[in-house]
């Protein structure tokens, strides 16, 4: 090749580098001020798709999870998550998140539109859990095989209108929650799944893995946050004490000023 010809080669790649730098710039969702640890409501910028969460929606406990539907590791955590979830569903907020990791796992984003499409019609926990309990028979399907695994457990799962679960897998809506949420695992340094998080502070897999002491950890979370609500409760009740006698005293005050 010609010194001319390396040059427009040279001036070609930086043009198409510099192309997808800016699309993905453009693509990137500032989510710089988003609390991760508060459940995210519905808004344009997630496709009016907010949080999916299990248990209590006024839970002060945190339980978060970043999630990659085609994951062994997340599959393995299923049963136990699934456990903790339920048996602490009074007091805990459980949220699942979108992480797939594509570069590895290729059915993975396709399984989170599957989820997500269900969810909009009000089934994405039973979606959920078909997903990770059938791991094995969908996630080494080819491209154009996978949609049928997803309809079928979409059907077992309830969901009604299957024309509009396949148009939904597609649709701008469901992508952008999937990539608001992998915006949030970026600001949460998710590298790995599953990632998970109580109360804000990353629990690492030796942790949440020791079923005993996990549990241990989210009750005395639970306990914490209680034993701080009756202390507001108690400071409250407290200060409404106060001001009554306050009041009364200024009564009297006002009494005995007008007697002389």
């Amino acid at each position: 090749m010609s010194r001319n010809a390396w040059i427009i080669f040279a001036v070609i790649c930086a043009a198409v580098l510099g192309t997808l730098v800016f699309v993905a710039r453009q693509n990137r969702i500032d989510v710089g001020d988003v609390n991760t640890n508060k459940i995210i409501t519905a808004s344009e910028a997630n496709g009016n798709i907010a949080d999916h969460v299990y248990g209590s929606d006024a839970g002060k406990t945190i339980l978060v999870e970043y999630g990659d539907f085609q994951c062994p590791a997340c599959r393995s955590a299923f049963p136990l998550l699934t456990l903790l979830k339920i048996e602490f569903k009074d007091d805990l907020t459980f949220i699942f998140r979108n992480s797939p990791l594509t570069q590895i796992h290729p059915n993975a984003k396709a399984a989170a539109a599957a989820a997500e499409a269900a969810g909009l019609q009000g089934k994405f926990w039973e979606m959920h859990d078909k997903l990770f309990e059938k791991q094995d028979e969908w996630a080494s399907a080819a491209a154009e095989k996978r949609l049928s695994f997803f309809v079928s457990m979409a059907k077992e799962a309830g969901v009604k209108d299957i024309e509009k679960f396949k148009a939904d897998i597609e649709s701008k809506r469901v992508n952008d929650k999937i990539t608001y949420d992998l915006a949030l695992a970026r600001k949460d340094g998710v590298n790995s799944t599953p990632t998970i998080f109580l109360d804000g502070k990353r629990i690492d897999s030796e942790t949440w893995a020791d079923t005993e002491k996990f549990k241990s950890m989210i009750q005395e979370s639970i306990n914490k946050h209680k034993k701080d609500d009756d202390k507001k409760a108690e400071k409250k009740a407290d200060d409404k004490e106060k001001a009554k006698k306050e009041e009364k005293n200024k009564k009297s005050d006002k009494k005995k000023k007008e007697k002389k």
